[in-house]
């Protein structure tokens, strides 16, 4: 089993050393370091090379939604061709209602923690994010939502890279969007799963996003998705931009009850 790199980040020495005892049992996890402040976050990042990130908001010099920026343009970014080490960060928080999750999102973070979250979930959230996942607990989902419902809608004309996506592209989008896993969508697409994630990297890559998360950001902030209209709003403006040359929903849905 491949051993998670870890580096812990946080201004409180109690708290880094509580981390880093809660993981020193773990077999597959290693803390490989620690800093103070966010720039020693991205000195050390740049030195070490982490698989993940412990990240915690509120330093001196620098804080967590800074240094969240500068490593995931650097290390974290959107998949590229041959690869290479990504590092992703994981940002620790008191509560769940911190009104800076929303930015950390934006600025690249892969999911959220809390700092008195127990041993068996804080190592899973490691493993989830190491794992290329994203992780946002249910309450932080609601505020995520409730933050997006307050923010202005863009237009369909503001999407231009949607319109570079081939016509199984955007329905890979659609129905990730929607929070279908890679077999839900290779049920309802009579696609391989295989295929399905192909498809969903070069979607990363057009986008310019990393993960499921910042998909449904870059939905949410082109006006997509609109809060209180539900997913019919998706469908509409993919239309508007010149993507609605095939029926999907309806027909994939049928599709995946005839192959059932």
């Amino acid at each position: 089993m491949r051993c998670v790199r870890l580096l812990i980040v946080d201004d409180q020495p109690l708290v880094r050393s509580g981390l880093r005892a809660t993981f020193e049992g773990v077999r597959d996890l290693s803390v490989v370091g620690e800093a103070a402040n966010g720039v020693e976050a991205i000195r050390q990042v740049r030195a070490l090379r982490p698989d993940v990130v412990l990240m915690d908001i509120n330093m001196p010099r620098m804080g967590g939604l800074e240094a969240t920026r500068e490593i995931f343009t650097a290390h974290g970014g959107p998949p590229a061709a041959g690869g290479g080490a990504v590092t992703r960060v994981l940002i620790l928080t008191m509560y769940d209602q911190d009104e800076n999750l929303y930015e950390a999102l934006r600025a690249g973070a892969s999911g959220f923690v809390l700092k008195d979250t127990p041993t068996e979930q804080l190592v899973g959230a490691v493993r989830t994010v190491a794992a290329g996942e994203a992780l946002l607990s249910p309450s932080v989902t609601r505020r995520l939502i409730e933050e997006f419902a307050r923010r202005p809608v863009l237009s369909a004309s503001a999407v231009p890279e949607l319109i570079g996506l081939t016509d199984r592209e955007v329905d890979v989008f659609r129905l990730l969007v929607r929070g279908y896993r890679n077999e839900d969508m290779a049920r309802m697409l009579l696609l391989g799963e295989s295929t399905v994630k192909s498809h969903v990297q070069h979607l990363y890559q057009k986008l310019g996003v990393r993960d499921r998360v910042q998909v449904v950001i870059y939905a949410y902030e082109r006006g997509l998705i609109q809060p209180g209209q539900g997913w019919d709003s998706l469908d509409q403006t993919i239309v508007s931009t010149g993507k609605g040359r095939r029926e999907f929903m309806s027909s994939a849905g049928d599709r995946a009850d005839g192959a059932a």
